[in-house]
């Protein structure tokens, strides 16, 4: 049978098979045929006989003719592509088609619309040349960050200022009268009609004189959520130009950016916007309407006094239109003014010879216009009259805007003839806004006044860099030459002879910076990055403080945790291309000069939030500028991880774009593994992951529900002496933990005392605000977290018990210790807060070997750890500060959601002039998700309420009481909270239910408790 014939393989093992079976079975091999072609194809190749009479010699001396053995590996079948080709020709060959089918092999360009960009720069009323012109004397350049509540009109007053700087009349959104919005040029910011980001603007204006200045101002976003753009832009600002709509007055992003700015000491000028509310929409009569506006600015002032406090300079920063920092507008239809202005418009109108600053002096306060004796005075008239700011200023606006609304073309045109205005005929036949928006600025022209106030009251960008350096440098600084710089001298250009012989043109770079010097090293501070078109790069925003930069230009990017002494955050970079940026294009430059802001491509790569450019053939010691403080915490956190196991790599370069796009961000890997995010509000994190699925990974991410971050803290002092020895038993530390004095950790973290101070300083400190002793101020260690988290770590032990020479050997393996422990507790890993740690007693080996880091550190953490659980802990939460806006029927409404989600409210107060009440309150941020959502419902949408972080609280409950009974999908009762947030919080990241206590108790120390709790129940 043939089944015998072959193996279980299919290999024939039956007999020898005759020659026509074989031709039957296998294929016949012709030696002679395959041997010609092969000679005529080597002939046809070039070859000649002696490769023939080579073979034939081989075989002759191997005796086989010609039928030698070749393995399949040896065999050639093709020739190979340098025979084909030739050597010169580079060939490259694919072995397997691993492409799917699916992907083109050719992927196509992907053009992400994430912007509203111009293709090209778009025409101004000025040249590129003379704003470079401008850009090289700091004496001409203003740089203003432009900030207010949201929806206060911000983006619309640059809008303004575009329209009056650019050529717009034939683009398409002038013709179909649509908003314009320049600055917000992300396609969320349109659709939402907010702004997200800080947007950047340099736009070459003129005063009332006609000098030109070069005005660098940042529109900040409004929404308290992204007040991190806020800061990042004061930190650059040399002023601030405040906007508060007329008809809400101050609200609380109002209060927050007077907050900030009185913090980095930058001047402030207050623009009233929105005034043509008043008119048209409140329908105030003219008086009522003075007293409106100086109520609102009298509210700016008592927000001024109240962020200045005890100290005297709040009376040098009041706002007043008499002192020329108020201006008036309604930028919607493109008037503004401020009453020297007004005073010239009066001047010019009518031809009269009176002086515009003593006119404008008498146009705002009790002074009334006697028109017998043409004078003014503080008494009114007998036959009364009206103040002079209604009579010279509202009437004649409300005039014009009531001709516009409500009287015949031919009126208005008589009316605007009068004030020597003329429009063409075609004018008359537009709406009503645009038409009232075209005599409007035409009556009051330019914002000449506007400029004419920021030029007055904002410091020069070389006079402000003294007080930048001397305010955000880490450096040494020397203040004789501070003092050598008259702040009043006004140099026509930096490169006058009197302005270079004052610079120090060979010194350290603190003299360079604090002189603005053009000629010194270069020096640049980085405080915002912006995403390139493709998302995949960033360019750095910042303040040239010293130097020149040009293209081409190599640097060193020092990032925040650079020192002189350790230099690992730091790398080389080299300037690729720089711009003035202008919102929606970018004007490229040849160089630019100390003062200015400027936009750097090509140093993005190792910037986080912040950083300092120095030039590389700079070397000298450098140190970096502060990072940036905010006014706010991030609070809420989210857990993230894509739909797509195997797209993690791309969401996790996508939350490194997030960290470096967002300021106040914090992205950081859990121990559990997930991937966290945390940020200032819900707006904040949606804003946050859609840039992520979107621009930076796209990949599709799943987020978990948002919680927030706690803080645990002790509300007594230890119930007894905690000590721990170290593995080697050489060395024990004793410690106590209690309760930190009340305002110290907001000092420590607002930076009003610092760790670095000169111990003098520190004393004086202490012991005026906080009545420490001068023995207790000298055994301070450390503060922690970093260098100014709300904790302290206290040297308390007396020289006479303790070697002091040994303990201070171990000083800073204590410190570390005590660092790592204050950042994450032993309740559920979250920072420690609001606790002093106190250093009773130690015990420390006297040879190094026994004393090193990797036996202190640990004990020090475990010590502190045993302190605060016998401290009695507590978990602390965070609160939000809410300003809702509300109708009066809706108060009650109010109150009900409050109080369902353990908020409270401090005020109801109407606001003045207008039919709303402002509420404000207290919510816990856990229980504000959803919040807002609730608040319309019950209003049915009149309510509108924003929230800002404001404080810490104590959560109410106990968080180690084991007799609280946790139920599934029941709401625990207030006082097990604090036992429901802890069990949560340690579910959520891995851990135990609860507290153990044999990973922070030494087991000596657990005796001595066990024996003191026999004691004590023996008294009992």
């Amino acid at each position: 049978m043939d089944g015998d014939l072959y193996d279980e393989f299919g290999n024939y093992i039956g007999p020898e098979l005759s020659g026509s079976e074989q031709e039957d079975d296998v294929d016949e091999f012709d030696a002679d045929e395959a041997e010609r072609l092969a000679n005529e194809r080597m002939e046809a190749e070039g070859g000649d006989g002696e490769v023939d009479d080579q073979m034939e010699d081989v075989e002759e001396e191997d005796g086989a003719g010609g039928m030698q053995v070749v393995l399949a590996e040896d065999k050639k079948y093709y020739p190979s592509a340098e025979e084909v080709y030739g050597a010169d020709v580079e060939t490259l060959v694919m072995d397997e088609d691993a492409q799917p089918l699916e992907v083109p092999i050719v992927a196509p360009v992907k053009q992400r619309k994430i912007e509203t960009l111009e293709q090209e720069p778009m025409k101004t009323k000025y040249t590129n040349d003379f704003m470079a012109t401008l850009m090289s004397n700091p004496e001409l350049v203003r740089n203003v960050a432009l900030v207010g509540h949201l929806h206060h009109g911000k983006t619309t007053v640059m809008d303004m200022l575009v329209e009056q700087t650019h050529e717009l009349l034939n683009r398409e959104y002038f013709l179909r009268q649509k908003q314009l919005k320049f600055t917000d040029t992300r396609i969320d910011e349109q659709s939402r009609g907010m702004s997200i980001k800080a947007m950047p603007m340099s736009l070459v204006m003129e005063g009332t004189s006609g000098k030109s200045y070069l005005l660098n101002i940042i529109d900040c976003p409004g929404h308290v959520n992204f007040n991190d753009e806020v800061t990042a832009a004061l930190r650059l600002a040399d002023g601030v130009l405040l906007a508060v709509d007329a008809c809400e007055g101050v609200m609380l992003a109002t209060e927050r950016a007077i907050k900030q700015a009185v913090l980095e000491d930058l001047p402030i000028c207050l623009m009233l916007t929105k005034v043509d509310r008043l008119i048209t929409e409140l329908k105030l009569p003219p008086v009522d309407a003075y007293h409106k506006l100086r109520h609102t600015i009298e509210d700016v002032n008592a927000a001024i006094a109240v962020a200045c406090g005890s100290s005297t300079d709040a009376s040098d920063r009041e706002v007043d239109p008499v002192k020329g920092n108020v201006v008036f507008s309604a930028a919607v239809y493109g008037w503004s003014f401020t009453l020297r202005s007004f005073a010239q418009l009066y001047a010019d109108l009518w031809g009269t010879p009176l002086d515009p600053k003593e006119f404008a002096r008498r146009l705002w306060g009790d002074i009334y216009f006697h028109e017998d004796t043409r004078c003014f005075r503080r008494q009114p008239p007998r036959s009364g009259a009206e103040r002079s700011f209604v009579q010279f200023v509202l009437e004649p606006l409300y005039k014009i805007v009531s001709h516009v609304i409500g009287e015949h073309p031919k009126t208005i045109e008589a009316m605007l003839s009068d004030l020597g205005v003329y429009l063409k005929p075609s004018t008359y036949s537009m709406d009503t806004k645009p038409l009232l928006k075209e005599a409007c600025s035409h009556v009051f022209g330019s914002a000449a006044g506007m400029v004419d106030m920021l030029v007055e009251h904002v410091p020069s960008s070389r006079k402000a860099t003294v007080k930048k350096v001397q305010q955000d440098y880490t450096g040494p600084q020397d203040d004789a030459f501070c003092l050598s710089i008259p702040q009043d001298d006004v140099l026509s250009t930096p490169q006058d002879d009197a302005f270079c012989l004052s610079i120090p043109q060979d010194g350290e770079v603190i003299d360079f910076m604090l002189g603005c010097n053009p000629r010194g090293p270069l020096v640049v501070h980085i405080t915002k990055l912006f995403p390139k078109q493709d998302c995949t790069r960033f360019d750095a925003y910042g303040r040239i403080m010293s130097g020149t930069i040009r293209p081409g230009d190599k640097v060193k990017v020092l990032g925040e945790g650079y020192t002189p002494e350790d230099e690992e955050d730091s790398s080389v970079a080299e300037v690729t291309a720089i711009h003035v940026y202008q919102a929606r294009y970018r004007v490229p430059v040849a160089r630019a000069t100390a003062g200015n802001f400027i936009l750097i491509e090509g140093v993005d790569s190792t910037i986080t939030k912040t950083a300092t450019l120095v030039a590389e053939a700079y070397e000298e010691p450098v140190c970096i500028f502060r990072p940036l403080r905010f006014q706010t915490q991030s609070v809420v956190k989210i857990a993230t991880e894509p739909l797509n196991p195997s797209e993690l790599p791309k969401m996790v370069e996508g939350l490194r774009k997030i960290n470096k796009s967002y300021p106040l961000a914090v992205t950081k890997v859990e121990e559990s593994g997930e991937h966290t995010i945390l940020g200032t509000g819900e707006i904040y994190l949606d804003s946050l992951m859609k840039d992520l699925r979107e621009l930076y990974a796209e990949v599709e991410v799943k987020v978990a529900d948002p919680v927030v971050s706690f803080c645990e803290t002790v509300v007594e002092t230890s119930s007894l002496k905690c000590f721990a020895e170290t593995p080697n038993k050489r060395n024990k530390v004793t410690m106590v933990a209690e309760p930190l004095d009340k305002g110290l950790a907001e000092d420590i973290e607002s930076g009003a005392v610092s760790i670095d101070w000169p111990r003098k300083k520190l004393q004086d400190f202490f012991t005026s605000k906080y009545e420490w002793d001068l023995l207790a101020v000298r055994g301070l260690w450390a503060f922690g977290p970093d260098r100014q988290g709300p904790n302290v770590l206290m040297d308390d032990t007396l020289a006479g018990e303790v070697d002091k020479n040994l303990l201070n050997a171990v000083r800073d393996s204590i410190v570390q210790g005590f660092q790592w422990g204050v950042r994450e507790g032993p309740l559920c890993d979250e920072p420690i807060r609001n606790v002093k740690f106190k250093i009773l007693d130690a015990t420390i080996a006297p040879e190094p070997i026994h004393r090193g880091g990797g036996q202190v550190i640990p004990t020090a953490r475990r010590v502190a750890y045993s302190a605060f659980l016998m401290a009695t802990p507590r978990l602390m939460e965070p609160v939000y500060y809410v300003e809702i806006q509300t109708p009066a029927d809706c108060i009650s409404a109010i109150y009900n959601v409050l109080a369902k989600r353990r908020g409270h409210v401090t005020a109801d107060v109407p606001k003045p002039g207008t039919p709303i009440f402002v509420v404000k309150a207290f919510l816990p941020v856990i229980e504000s998700f959803g919040f807002e959502t609730d608040l319309r419902y019950h209003t049915q949408g009149q309510a509108f309420c924003l929230s800002v972080f404001d404080h810490w609280q104590i959560v109410p409950g106990d968080p180690l009481d084991k007799s609280v009974i946790l139920r599934p999908l029941e709401p625990a009762p207030v006082q097990a909270l604090a036992r429901e947030f802890m069990v949560k919080t340690r579910r959520r990241k891995g851990m135990s239910d609860d507290v153990s206590i044999n990973k922070y108790f030494d087991e000596v120390l657990l005796r001595t408790l066990a024996a003191e709790e026999a004691d004590l129940m023996m008294m009992l």
